[in-house]
């Protein structure tokens, strides 16, 4: 039934959709993409592992994969909830990783707009630090949307972007060239920005989500000095108020801005979210934390 669910939305390519797997911890909503979601099972026997990230419960082998759980009900709440037999793994794949997440109940999937989710504030995220990456309405419920990718950059920070791979690219020139970022993640956009200018593009832009960046593009609609702004543009899938998807739709699709190189890059290019990008018109696709290649693709969009 989750495969059919994540084919129905996967079909579509630009709508501005999600849809969101609600699920409960103590009795709180949450929620995650479900394209970020591979399969749910019934929690299993955990081996513990020594000297692991205190909300790393430890490993199972449910088939042929040895499988990371994370307490989730620990990482958020900071104490270790009552395990119970009925508690479920939600087995997630992004970052080319799989990792199980172990969360009391799964509520369902409610298919809304991007528009739909708002940003939370810095009282309720915690300013950097907060793990809420939106905040949804769904029916008359509100619901948490958490970041997965810093959950998993904070227990297991080589997982996440390596400054190391800007370094052995070698002695770089300095670029004027004005590249455009849209990504949600304060903690990633602050990394991927870092790891531009010391790649030598300092004229970079951060935008939040789509949206922003979408709007800023049309303060730029009829400029003869276009290039000037923006020579390219990479953003996120996953974000509030307009995703990645399609944000590049609409540029693709304008007379104007069409000519601009947009480089997907993001924690849930599989298959058929290629498929996807391709669809919308993406000049390149790229998985999360490689930004050794991303620097590499940049110089090839930009001086073939």
């Amino acid at each position: 039934m989750l495969e059919d669910n994540k084919k129905g939305i996967l079909l579509e390519s630009g709508t501005n959709e999600i849809e969101v797997m609600q699920f409960t911890i103590d009795g709180n909503l949450y929620g995650i993409n479900v394209a970020k979601v591979k399969e749910i099972l019934v929690s299993e026997p955990v081996k513990p592992m020594p000297h692991a990230h205190p909300a790393v419960e430890g490993i199972f082998k449910p088939r042929d994969t040895v499988l990371t759980v994370v307490d989730l009900p620990k990482y958020l709440l900071g104490v270790p909830g009552e395990k119970v037999p009925k508690d479920l793994f939600i087995v997630t794949n992004f970052n080319k990783m799989n990792i199980a997440f172990r969360v009391n109940t799964v509520v369902g999937i409610s298919r809304i707009s991007w528009k739909d989710i708002q940003k939370p504030d810095k009282t309720v995220s915690g300013g950097q630090e907060g793990v809420a990456t939106g905040i949804a309405q769904c029916g008359e419920d509100l619901v948490t949307i958490l970041d997965f990718e810093k959950i998993v950059a904070e227990i297991a920070p080589e997982t996440t972007i390596q400054m190391s791979e800007i370094d052995q690219l070698g002695q770089r020139e300095r670029s004027n060239a004005a590249i455009l970022v849209a990504e949600d993640s304060v903690l990633l956009s602050k990394m991927i920005e870092e790891a531009l200018h010391k790649s030598g593009y300092v004229n970079t832009k951060m935008f939040p989500d789509g949206q922003a960046l979408w709007d800023y593009l049309e303060t730029l609609r009829g400029r003869e000095d276009l290039e000037e702004f923006v020579a390219l543009i990479i953003t996120d899938i996953e974000m509030p108020q307009m995703d990645g998807h399609r944000l590049t739709k609409l540029i693709k699709d304008d007379r104007m801005f069409k000519h601009i190189p947009v480089i997907i890059f993001s924690s849930l290019i599989t298959e058929e979210m290629r498929k996807k990008g391709k669809e919308v018109g993406a000049d390149e696709q790229m998985g999360k934390p490689e930004i050794g290649h991303l620097v590499q693709v940049i110089d090839h969009l930009l001086y073939r």
